[in-house]
């Protein structure tokens, strides 16, 4: 390891560190704009010259300078003082002056670093040049005339989402970054350039004029739009949530986050249940107050025949909640899986995804069973990618998807699990980390056992690895399965049952005509499918205005703060649920959230502790596949769940970037 002088301070630093990491490691702030930990060098910018010694007698970029044993380093002298002033000169020479309308002021590197690092005046008196306006999409809006030619854009659309959309045209005073013929950026993480563009140039569309940085207060929250479970911060101002921002979280997603998790925030105002609302005898919805819903419900009298369906985005106390209340009408029909699915979960290590996201990077061969792993997760698509980049071998069972990586399809016959391609079975058998995911798709055809076998046949668990894994859609999904939300054959055991009561918590994917003459008490938050559904909505808290754990599909649980009050008369979901206890004459031992939560971490104590569950050993399988992957659950990759589909930012993505439909601009 190097040993370095930085600014008279000497440090031991790792072999192949570069210059800018080792004064960051003894404590100095390098101004860039460039440089990004997780994309490649390219040392366009300048602005972070430092002085070296041995060198030339100039200052040098410390971005692609390697760390050498014996360099004497000056971040602080005249001469980088005098280099950083000129550079900043520079990038500012055809810069507009728009501070006070760009919605990057408040959040703006340039800004800050021209403050800090640049002259006190201009000497610039020639006219600026401007650039056009370039067109990438629905979800970022452009000011190419702010454009300071960093490069970030186009180096994470080609080495983190491996889509070659965004490049540089022409050279250089007359440089421009566009889109390939400036068409939209089509792929699900493009909203992710907006963060990493240091000025104004790539803004966000939907946000646009709506807010400064300092008059929003930040809350900590998850991400609900997969079952990744991405580290989120909500920015809301008022009643209302006004952005989705990423928070860094190297475990889970890195600092990226899908468009849709990003750009659904708008659902959250839109199409609201704010209402008590009853079926009359004509079949039509009335308003009423909570007092007559609760009759309504309680005059039904089902002794023991009600059941609970939980939806997609539900967080775990309110699942508890249910349990508590069905368990005290002597009920045990929970279920979470809306669609269907009647996978066995007496063993969770079996319906986990084992090798954890990080994990998954380090694979060297990799088979995909029946998921479209782009729309289903696309954050777990970015690790697979890592993957692939590292010489890993991708197969695919299921139908063609455009992937970001080299992989070979093997068909859409499940058959094919029998019977696996020489070399297939060859990149296996020589993988020191092998692994399988599991997709809605393959856990829909039954494909569980027989993978469980091949996992066996191949070794997937070894010393500190298991390659097994199920990737899940719901944010909800491994919460629910701790929670027991699952019976032995799905939704149809409910079906079977008959209840005469059906609370339905957000679950908007259900047949519920299949309930028959069941009362149907949908509690949610949106006017979805769910709440057409029902005979009585009660008006609930979306994941924003409640505090909740969520576990995601790698089995880590993670709590999410509440951010805004909900609207009208919605209420929170536990607080609906104790109410509904009253009402029905039983007790569910918890009368506060605090006595909730502790209820449930009691029962449950792995959802007390943020962290990755150990849900043990992976069990053994059997059986045959049989049975084609025709279709991946998710159609339409912006419309999953209620909040997207009522966002008409999703709306217009899934129109204009799926559908092909065609937007004009004002202009037009």
């Amino acid at each position: 390891m190097p040993k370095v002088t930085v600014d008279g301070q000497e440090i031991e630093v790792p072999a192949g560190a570069t210059v800018l990491q080792a004064c960051e490691a003894a404590g100095k702030e390098i101004p860039r704009f460039c440089y990004h930990e997780r994309l490649s060098i390219a040392g366009n910018c300048r602005m972070c010259l430092v002085e070296v010694k041995p060198g030339p007698p100039k200052p040098q970029a410390s971005c692609a300078l390697p760390a050498a044993d014996g360099q004497e380093i000056r971040t602080d002298s005249e001469m980088v003082k005098k280099a950083r002033e000129g550079v900043m000169e520079f990038l500012l020479i055809n810069h507009p002056l728009d501070c006070p309308i760009c919605d990057q002021g408040g959040e703006c590197d340039l800004q800050d670093q021209s403050v800090a690092y640049g002259r006190g005046s201009s000497r610039y008196d020639e006219n600026k040049r401007a650039v056009t306006e370039k067109y990438m999409g629905p979800l970022i809006k452009t000011t190419m005339t702010r454009c300071i030619h960093c490069t970030r854009c186009v180096r994470f659309s080609e080495e983190v989402a491996g889509v070659d959309e965004i490049g540089a045209l022409y050279r250089g005073e007359n440089m421009q970054i566009t889109t390939y013929l400036e068409q939209a950026a089509r792929h699900e993480l493009s909203a992710n350039v907006i963060d990493l563009c240091p000025v104004g140039a790539l803004t966000s569309r939907p946000y646009a004029f709506e807010a400064r940085p300092w008059e929003l207060k930040k809350t900590l929250s998850i991400d609900v739009s997969d079952a990744v479970g991405a580290n989120i911060r909500l920015d809301s101002r008022g009643r209302e949530v006004m952005r989705i921002l990423p928070r860094i979280n190297d475990d889970v997603n890195e600092e990226w986050l899908s468009d849709k998790g990003r750009y659904q925030v708008d659902g959250l105002t839109r199409r609201r249940l704010d209402k008590v609302w009853i079926r009359n005898a004509s079949g039509s919805l009335e308003q009423a107050s909570w007092d007559d819903a609760f009759r309504a419900i309680a005059a039904v009298n089902p002794g023991k025949s009600v059941a609970a369906i939980a939806g997609d985005l539900v967080d775990c106390e309110t699942m508890f909640a249910t349990k508590k209340l069905l368990a005290g009408l002597g009920s045990d029909l929970l279920e979470g899986r809306q669609t269907g699915l009647d996978y066995d979960v007496s063993n969770l290590a079996a319906v986990n995804f084992n090798s954890t996201f990080a994990g998954i990077e380090t694979a060297d061969a990799i088979l995909v069973v029946g998921s479209h792993v782009r729309w289903e997760a696309p954050l777990v698509n970015v690790r697979l990618r890592k993957a692939a980049k590292r010489g890993a071998k991708v197969f695919i069972i299921g139908p063609e998807w455009e992937t970001t990586y080299p992989a070979q399809f093997l068909g859409n016959d499940l058959f094919v699990l029998d019977n696996l391609p020489s070399d297939v079975v060859e990149a296996f058998e020589n993988a020191e980390r092998p692994a399988i995911i599991l997709g809605g798709g393959g856990l829909a055809k039954g494909a569980l056992a027989p993978l469980l076998s091949l996992a066996a046949q191949f070794k997937l668990v070894r010393d500190g690895w298991n390659g097994f894994n199920v990737l899940h859609m719901a944010a909800s999904r491994m919460g629910g399965l701790m929670l027991g939300y699952a019976q032995k054959g799905g939704i149809r055991d409910i079906v079977a049952a008959a209840p005469k009561l059906v609370f339905a918590l957000g679950a908007d994917e259900v047949d519920f005509s299949a309930f028959g003459s069941a009362l149907k008490v949908y509690i949610g938050h949106h006017g979805d499918k769910g709440a057409h559904a029902a005979d009585i909505i009660l008006p609930a808290a979306a994941y924003t205005e409640k505090n909740g754990t969520f576990v995601s599909t790698e089995g880590r649980v993670q709590f999410a703060e509440k951010a805004v009050f909900a609207p009208g008369d919605a209420r929170e979901d536990w607080t609906i649920l104790r109410a509904l206890a009253d009402a029905l004459g039983v007790s569910v031992g918890f009368d506060s959230f605090a006595e909730l939560q502790g209820a449930m971490i009691a029962e449950v104590p792995a959802l007390g502790e943020e962290g990755l569950v150990d849900y043990g050993a992976l069990p053994s399988g059997g059986g045959t596949a049989s049975g084609a992957i025709d279709a991946y659950p998710i159609k339409d990759f912006y419309m999953t769940n209620p909040i997207a589909r009522a966002s008409a930012t999703m709306q217009r993505c899934s129109a204009e970037l799926l559908q092909g439909e065609h937007f004009a601009e004002a202009a037009e």
